[in-house]
Parts: C-alpha cells; sequence; structure tokens
C-alpha cells in the first residue's frame, strides 16, 4: 500500500491547496493593481484599499480559525475510522461561524471611521477607506461560512473541490473589477473603489454556493442541526479560541507595520499595501504545503503512526523551501517590472524596490514556519502556537520595529522586524517538534 506521506499523496493535498490558497490574496492583489491604475487619486485609493485589506484579513484570520480546528477534527477522526462521531459537530462548527461573523459585522461596520483612523488614514484616504469597508464588511458570513466547509474537506484528504470553489471566485471578481472599476461607456458607470468591493463580495457569493454544493453532493455529512451538543464541540472552541489569541496577535504586527507605514506618508502606506499583499501572496502559496502538514499530520496523530509523521515533516520541509527559492528566483528575474502592476507613481515604486529584497530573502525561513505551522495544527498544538506567536511579536517583531523607527529606518525597519518576527516562529517550531516527536518515531 502506497504511503499516506508519499510525493504523490502530499502533492495531491498541497497542490489544490496553494491554487486555492492564493486564489484569496489573489482577489486583493487583483484590486490593488486594478485600484492602483485608476487614473484619479490612485495614491489615496491604493492606500486605502491596502489598509482596509490588512484589517479584513487580521478579522478572517482570526475568526476563521475554526476552520483549521474542524479540519484538525475532522483529519483525526478519518486517521481513527470514527467520521460517525463528529457528524452533528459539524453542522454545529459551521453556524458558529454564521453568528459570530454577524457579530463581527455588526461591530465594525458602524465604527468604520474610528477604525481606520486608528491607522493613522486622515482625509481623502480616510473617506475611501470608510466607503470600501462598509461593502466589503458585507462578505464577513460569505467568507466564514465558506471556511467552515473548507475545513471539513481538508479534514476529508480532499482540498480540490476548495481549489475550484476558489478558482471560480477568483475569475469572478477579476472580471468584474474591470467591468465595475473602470465602467463602460453608456452602460456602467465608473465605479472605483466600490467596484472593486463590489466585485469581491460576488466573488465570495460564488465561492459560498460553490462549497456547499460540494458539501452536500460529496461529504458525509450535512447542515441539520442538533440541540443536542456535540461532546467534541468545547474542544474544538478551546482550539479555535487559543488560535484566535495567536492570530490576533499576528494581526497586531501587521496592524502596527500598516500604522507606522501610514504616518511615514502616503507614498510609504501605498508601497506598504504593495509589499504586504505580495508578502502574503506569497505566504498563502507556501501555505499549500502547510494545509498538507495539516491534513496529514492529523490523520497519522489519529492512526499513531509517529514515523509517518516524522517522515511528513522532512518532505514537507523540502518542497515547501524548493518553492520559497522558486518564488525568489522569479521575482529576483523580474524585480523592477513587478511594482508596475501595482502602481506607475514614481516615488511610490522607488520606495517599493528599494525594501523589496528583503521580502524576497526572508522566503526560506517563510517556508520552514509555516509548514510547521500547518503540521502543529493538525497535531491539536494550538496552545503552543499561541505562545510562541505572543512570544514572536512581543518580544521580536515589536522592540525591533521601536528601534527600527527611532533610528529612521522607515519601511526598511518594518520588515526588519518582519523578518526577526518569521526567524523566532520557525526554530520555536522545529526545536519543539524535533524533541516531541523525534523520540517517538521510533
Amino acid at each position: 500500500m502506497e504511503s499516506s506521506v508519499s510525493f504523490k499523496n502530499i502533492n495531491q493535498i498541497a497542490i489544490p491547496a496553494i491554487i486555492a490558497g492564493i486564489a484569496e490574496p489573489l482577489i486583493s492583489l487583483t484590486d490593488i493593481a486594478v485600484i492602483g491604475n485608476v487614473e484619479k487619486n490612485s495614491v489615496e485609493a491604493l492606500a486605502a484599499a491596502g489598509i482596509v485589506g490588512s484589517f479584513l484579513s487580521a478579522i478572517i484570520w482570526i475568526v476563521a480559525q475554526t476552520k483549521t480546528a474542524i479540519s484538525a477534527i475532522v483529519s483525526q477522526h478519518l486517521g481513527a475510522n470514527r467520521l460517525h462521531a463528529v457528524k452533528t459537530l459539524i453542522p454545529q462548527a459551521v453556524y458558529f461561524n454564521l453568528a459570530f461573523s454577524l457579530v463581527i459585522y455588526a461591530t465594525t461596520a458602524f465604527f468604520a471611521e474610528a477604525i481606520f483612523s486608528a491607522y493613522n488614514a486622515e482625509g481623502l484616504i480616510l473617506q475611501y477607506s470608510e466607503d470600501y469597508y462598509q461593502i466589503r464588511a458585507l462578505g464577513y458570513p460569505l467568507t466564514l461560512v465558506t471556511f467552515a466547509i473548507f475545513g471539513v474537506f481538508r479534514g476529508l484528504q480532499n482540498t480540490l473541490w476548495a481549489m475550484k470553489c476558489s478558482l471560480v471566485g477568483a475569475a469572478v471578481n477579476v472580471g468584474l473589477d474591470f467591468l465595475l472599476v473602470y465602467g463602460i461607456d453608456g452602460l456602467i458607470p465608473p465605479m472605483h473603489l466600490k467596484g472593486a468591493a463590489y466585485a469581491s463580495l460576488a466573488a465570495q457569493g460564488t465561492m459560498l454556493v460553490m462549497a456547499l454544493w460540494f458539501f452536500f453532493k460529496k461529504t458525509p455529512f450535512h447542515l441539520k442541526l442538533s440541540l443536542n451538543i456535540n461532546p467534541r464541540l468545547k474542544g474544538l472552541l478551546l482550539m479555535a479560541a487559543n488560535l484566535f489569541v495567536r492570530t490576533a496577535a499576528l494581526n497586531f504586527a501587521i496592524y502596527l507595520a500598516n500604522a507606522y507605514a501610514t504616518d511615514y506618508g502616503k507614498n510609504y502606506i501605498a508601497a506598504q499595501s504593495i509589499l504586504m499583499n505580495i508578502w502574503l501572496f506569497f505566504s498563502f502559496f507556501i501555505d499549500g504545503y502547510a494545509n498538507a502538514g495539516n491534513a496529514i499530520g492529523g490523520k497519522l496523530l489519529g492512526a499513531r503512526d509517529y514515523k509517518n509523521l516524522w517522515e511528513l515533516s522532512k518532505k514537507i520541509s523540502k518542497y515547501a523551501v524548493l518553492i520559497a527559492f522558486i518564488l525568489m528566483a522569479v521575482c529576483g528575474l523580474l524585480y523592477n517590472e513587478i511594482g508596475l502592476v501595482f502602481n506607475k507613481d514614481t516615488a511610490v515604486l522607488t520606495i517599493f524596490s528599494s525594501v523589496f529584497w528583503i521580502v524576497l530573502l526572508m522566503q526560506p525561513v517563510n517556508a520552514i514556519a509555516f509548514m510547521f505551522d500547518g503540521i502543529f495544527k493538525g497535531l491539536g498544538e494550538a496552545k503552543y502556537l499561541r505562545n510562541l506567536l505572543l512570544v514572536a511579536t512581543f518580544l521580536g517583531f515589536t522592540p525591533t520595529l521601536l528601534i527600527s523607527d527611532y533610528f529612521g529606518l522607515q519601511l526598511y525597519g518594518i520588515w526588519i522586524a518582519f523578518f526577526v518576527w518569521m526567524l523566532i516562529r520557525s526554530a520555536g517550531l522545529v526545536i519543539k517538534f524535533r524533541r516531541k516527536y523525534l523520540q517517538k518515531e521510533v
């Protein structure tokens, strides 16, 4: 019988996960590329799209951690041949995501001005941020229910369905971006930044409809809500809560970075918006192998197959680092052309080009950190992930950023701080995994 950690089995999960993963940041990158090339107030609109995109990512990453928790629990029960034990858990988790998303919308949509003022946005950037967010926030329920269902798919060792949903959603977004942002003479008036927001909303709705179709047609689960609370719901929510805290710390780092960049001036936050979204795109790209680690690692733990768990870590590390070097090489060859895709302003492009090399240099470190992140999530090690991220953020990233700002390093300092952050995360995960699971391998 073929090993579950063979090249074929890993890539059957990883490659669709990569494509599905990059579809999400591709939506934001498309918005930024289209908005950044609008002739009127393009720098301000680009800055607003970047700020709102960061805030949306922060919220979605925090509350969507139930996706990872669902995936871990489903994969562990799949490995133990006990899927029947989680049949009532799945609808409870999905409806929890739906209810939580409505609360998030109600508590943020009406305070958009205060939220984005905290990012140091003002004037036209603040106005654009409010307008863009009021529309994008309507997508919280769509995205969070979709993510919960994607967690079920991943737990069942299938990322192909999520890939198909994400690709169609990305295609809808790209098509509507050009249609609604620029408009069509005599038919559709140009809607600029609001058009990009409506395009994203339509893409999220499309992905949800497709995800529900696959859920009902292809999985053994249903969405009929049982009044008897599944005994595993407490464990799922506890795991999700630890991941909430972890992701809140992660997004605190991103918030600080954007707040400082905005304070340096509109050209700096515009360049930072491009850098951050490219970094996120790379992260989701590499994260495909982390998703494979999450799904397969949970299944191996459920089967108590520690030998293959150790083998999994070695193989996925190798594949993820290779992907990182390929990304570095491609971007190195196109170094001066990449910025032009997003904006034509000379001042913005100069700042972007001067810092982009740091983003590229950190990719192999990112690959190790993201890969072990995925495995640890599949193993249910949410508490350790939480504590490590808190240490990396408050004892690594934040002091480095403050020192760099004091010496006037500006965006250089922001990305040096991110580099330190990722070094701490990757080192902490590798050391913990070797200590805990290497001895069990034999």
